[in-house]
């Protein structure tokens, strides 16, 4: 568990070279986890506020962009005078290489937190030969 206050705060996430948002918001980097057994790579991202109505996934070029919009909610009739926390949204790219099957990715959201399955091409997947006597 993170303990240094550094570590729990959100990291600001910097505009792609050439790319140019279109709204003027705050887009911070989710944390993420990736690993992988004999089958998949996992990727696990960390976006509060986002579900799956409003993530957006694409791979184009071997790049893998995750982009999460969060909508700022506030109670009706109220207006907001303090926040602690601040709101955006979540954008991540990441670089896929060839032992990816790009037919085969899948994802899905859940109380905030994606979870991307990228299944490993059958070329890479690691196989038993079976050795012939005589």
């Amino acid at each position: 568990m993170a303990t240094r206050n550094d570590e729990l705060q959100k990291k600001e996430a910097t505009a792609p070279e050439g790319v140019e948002r279109t709204r003027r918001r705050n887009v911070f980097l989710p944390n993420t986890d990736i690993y992988e057994d004999t089958e998949n790579i996992y990727l696990v991202a960390d976006m509060p506020g986002v579900d799956a109505n409003h993530v957006d996934i694409t791979l184009e070029k071997n790049v893998l962009t995750i982009t999460g919009t969060v909508e700022e909610a506030s109670p009706v009739g109220h207006e907001l005078v303090y926040r602690e926390y601040p709101v955006g949204d979540y954008q991540r790219a990441f670089t896929i290489s060839n032992e990816v099957d790009r037919n085969g990715i899948k994802a899905k959201v859940k109380d905030g937190v994606l979870e991307l399955t990228l299944p490993k091409a059958e070329t890479v997947k690691p196989r038993q030969i079976t050795v012939q006597a005589g």
